[in-house]
């Protein structure tokens, strides 16, 4: 029991590898995850995340296409937003707004958003450091697009 409880609260817990990500795949994860929240990861979604990554951030489709397939594995394995945030950051501040305008159109790409994605892009946002003006800037203008 003594070993269990030394195991449990010591600190021999491993820590997980640092990991050097391509900014571009580690958004590419996020918005594949804003597009998850809702339990469903429709084509509507995926062909939407492709084409904003060459409108957004001048891909081209086959370059898309692979940072798309490498952020599916990589959302699979992330553990949650911060551990892909952290690379993001490196980004520019115009580059993280178009992400947080991304992450909206993907969320209105089904046709309705809902309570929980709004949570996640809060979220991210905060941990971006961009701030609610040009979060809610980045709202309207993917509500605009969307239309």
């Amino acid at each position: 029991m003594a070993s269990f409880l030394s195991r449990l609260f010591g600190n021999s817990r491993p820590v997980a590898p640092e990991r050097n990500l391509d900014p571009y795949e580690a958004a590419t994860a996020l918005l594949i995850e804003a597009a998850l929240i809702d339990g469903v990861y429709a084509n509507i979604e995926s062909d939407m995340i492709a084409e904003l990554l060459v409108t957004s951030f001048n891909m081209d489709a086959q370059t898309a296409d692979e940072t798309l397939k490498k952020a599916e594995t990589l959302s699979e394995q992330a553990v949650d937003a911060h551990a892909l945030t952290r690379h993001v950051k490196s980004l520019d501040e115009s580059e993280r707004v178009s992400l947080i305008e991304a992450l909206y159109r993907v969320s209105f790409a089904d046709g309705e958003s809902c309570k929980f994605e709004e949570a996640y892009i809060r979220h991210v946002a905060s941990l971006l450091h961009i701030d609610d003006l040009k979060r809610t800037s980045a709202r309207r203008r993917a509500e605009a697009n969307s239309a």
